[in-house]
């Protein structure tokens, strides 16, 4: 899933940098909120609708565009049609599954939709646990049949696809043509609340939030509803913890969170080395060859979307919010 995190992340570059530029008090184009978060993004689509729903970025999570990945790109390169994949992705929530169900998931690039099935990590183990299957250590597959990952890479991020520190790098460079190393991260109202800011000669230039778990958001939402919102870029998540911590995955039998498990995934997944989307040469081929150019049209067709609101209906099995 990485390299469709990369296009994710590289999109929502770009879109703050516009929506900082195109910000009017009278047009409000900031905060810009991530939208890679199903339970978030349902949320804000069932409930909140405007004036939240403009915040959210447009760019496809990382999912969604590994659905165009594999169906349309892999497809074609396999000569195969899209419909005789079936796609099967691993993730860790359950509102993964919501996000399959999405109605605009079948796109113009491909009629089938992007994910047939999504299991999380925790199904994965029960099956494998009821099957009495073993796993291998073994070079990973990638979606270009001529070549095999050495070694899995990852964004910044302790456990998250790491878009507050991508994009507040980009936007620190793009706008202020400011080179930033370690970001510090400032926890305010507790620690899943936490604040990154540039500043210049005693001046805030930029300020980005993280805020996961429900709690949170709801004080983000309320903030931005009464026209009293600091920040110019919000990632939001809507498990308590980030997406490490989706109960889906580090759930002890009795539903609570297996605390010693979750400490053992942060140490293996902070030891992945990470890679910024922007080194990445083969996002920059498929920029080319699968889309056209990174500001085609079949970008902006296969790399963002658009939003419900509260009065559009939802797929009969959606989650009723």
């Amino acid at each position: 899933m990485t390299i469709a995190a990369d296009f994710s992340i590289l999109e929502s570059q770009k879109e703050f940098v516009r929506r900082y530029r195109q910000h009017r008090e009278e047009e409000p184009r900031l905060p810009m909120l991530t939208s890679a978060c199903p339970g978030w993004v349902r949320y804000a689509e069932r409930v909140l609708g405007h004036p939240i729903t403009p915040h959210l970025c447009t760019a496809k999570s990382p999912q969604q565009i590994m659905g165009s990945l594999v169906k349309d790109y892999f497809a074609r390169r396999q000569n195969l049609s899209p419909d005789k994949i079936f796609h099967v992705i691993v993730a860790p929530c359950y509102d993964k599954k919501l996000e399959a169900l999405r109605e605009d998931v079948p796109t113009a690039l491909h009629s089938s939709r992007g994910a047939d099935c999504v299991l999380t990590s925790g199904e994965i183990v029960q099956l494998m646990e009821q099957s009495d299957l073993s796993a291998d250590d073994a070079l990973v597959d990638t979606l270009f049949g001529d070549m095999k990952e050495e070694e899995v890479r990852r964004h910044e991020g302790a456990s998250s696809d790491g878009y507050l520190a991508h994009i507040f790098r980009h936007a620190a460079k793009e706008l202020f043509n400011e080179d930033v190393g370690a970001l510090t991260y400032r926890s305010l109202r507790n620690k899943d609340f936490q604040e990154v800011t540039l500043e210049r000669d005693g001046e805030v230039l930029l300020r980005f939030a993280a805020a996961y778990g429900f709690r949170n958001i709801q004080n983000v939402v309320l903030k931005l509803k009464r026209g009293k919102f600091p920040y110019h870029f919000v990632e939001v998540l809507a498990c308590a913890g980030g997406c490490l911590s989706g109960r889906g995955q580090a759930q002890a039998e009795d539903g609570r969170a297996d605390r010693a498990l979750l400490r053992q995934m942060e140490g293996i997944y902070a030891a992945i080395p990470v890679r910024p989307p922007e080194t990445s040469a083969h996002v920059q081929e498929l920029y080319q060859e699968w889309l056209g150019g990174a500001d085609s049209p079949r970008a902006q067709a296969a790399l963002h979307t658009a939003y419900q609101g509260p009065g559009q209906s939802a797929s009969s099995r959606d989650i009723k919010w």
